[in-house]
């Protein structure tokens, strides 16, 4: 799909998508839980599909009325299943533990960039603990069940591993620990699901050195949940507002664990470190181009193993509408004080660099025509629909 996006300022009210972290997170943990949860979740993406697929792959039942998804726990795990992760890293590094945990055999598969992800440090850290993997990327045969025990893995290559294993531990039949071996990046992802897990009765000590876990504990529904809104889809509307918009934003919880709600006093700084916050580096580059002053983004060196290289991909696409970019070992050097023209741009498959694009078109200076502008729908499906609801002009073909 192309997108033609078209100069104008957006006014008006939208409401956020429901977060996808932490739906994937409730719907786990529903899963394995005593009895039925009731989830009330506003819209549904391909990464949330995704989870709920592989889901129902390992046994559990999903009825949906409306917006409300009834989770059924499995009554029976299945000796084989095959999941299809798609394109969503947190569904395949959730599910890898838990599968094994449940004592499954899953054969892992997914598309895009997804296959070339790595999972090393997880899969490694598992077959220690007697878990048998045939490859560290995908497609991935994972059975053998799991040990407990002490689980050394490192905090700055992604906390999808250490959220996976925290679904999974409390399920074994011993204590288990997590020890960090480096500094903990995107904690805050951490503190989601830790939220998300004692929700359903699960405890979880920290300690100096990580987490200790104690096995033998049950999932306990608490009968019905609302997946609050998505910061990280609000910070493209919130970066549009620093570039002339007026847009109100609902649907968002202040006092939310999500760590992109950052973005409130992220936008616009002359430094960024984006090490706790990496998925709002597209919308903050797109502000930061036009700003009165240059701006450099750390911490992000993450972001080269994403939908696309998305620091290429951030620097590449704004070039073309004439900003200047630099990328450097973990991050951006943006010149700020940019004319943004019109232009073609690459959106790499990448919902993020999609949405951003479509943010900076708002304040070109002509048409901006988005490649693979269908990638929203990895994370927000109805973006453009709002975007026109905005007041925004925009032609798909």
């Amino acid at each position: 799909m192309i997108a033609t996006v078209y100069p104008g300022k957006l006014s008006g009210t939208v409401r956020v998508p429901a977060s996808k972290s932490m739906a994937h997170r409730l719907l786990i943990c529903a899963a394995l839980a005593d009895v039925p949860t009731e989830i009330e979740i506003s819209a549904l993406n391909n990464d949330i599909t995704a989870t709920m697929d592989c889901l129902k792959a390992m046994g559990a039942k999903i009825e949906q009325t409306g917006s409300l998804y009834r989770i059924i726990p499995a009554s029976v795990i299945p000796e084989k299943c095959t999941l299809d992760c798609g394109e969503s890293g947190s569904t395949l590094r959730f599910l890898i533990p838990v599968a094994a945990a449940l004592g499954t055999s899953a054969a892992f598969t997914g598309k895009g960039r997804l296959p070339q992800r790595p999972n090393i440090a997880l899969t490694d850290a598992m077959k220690a603990h007697g878990t048998d993997i045939d490859s560290d990327l995908l497609p991935m045969n994972v059975s053998g069940g799991m040990q407990p025990g002490t689980w050394s893995l490192p905090g700055n290559v992604s906390s999808q591993y250490i959220t996976g294993l925290m679904f999974a531990l409390p399920l074994l039949g011993g204590d288990s620990d997590i020890v960090l071996t480096t500094h903990l990046e995107s904690a805050s992802y951490i503190e989601m699901t830790l939220r998300a897990v004692s929700r359903f009765g699960i405890r979880i000590d920290k300690t100096e050195t990580g987490w200790h876990i104690p096995g033998n504990q049950k999932y306990t529904s608490p009968g019905r949940l609302e997946v609050e809104g998505d910061w990280s889809a609000a910070a493209f509307w919130m970066a549009a507002n620093r570039m002339g918009s007026d847009i109100e934003v609902t649907g968002l919880d202040p006092d939310s664990a999500q760590g992109d709600k950052a973005v409130v006093r992220l936008l616009a700084r002359p430094a960024i470190n984006a090490e706790d916050t990496p998925d709002l580096v597209p919308a903050l580059a797109v502000c930061a181009s036009v700003q009165p002053h240059t701006t450099a983004i750390t911490g992000a060196a993450r972001l080269r193993i994403k939908e696309s290289d998305r620091l290429s991909a951030i620097a590449d696409m704004l070039g073309s509408l004439g900003a200047s970019v630099a990328v450097n070992e973990d991050g951006l050097d943006i010149a700020g004080y940019a004319v943004l023209h019109g232009a073609t741009v690459e959106g790499m498959n990448d919902h993020r660099i999609v949405m951003a694009a479509a943010i900076a078109a708002t304040c070109a200076d002509g048409p901006v025509t988005i490649t693979d502008a269908e990638a929203v729908s990895k994370s927000y499906p109805d973006f453009f629909r709002d975007f026109e609801l905005l007041g925004g002009k925009l032609h798909v073909q």
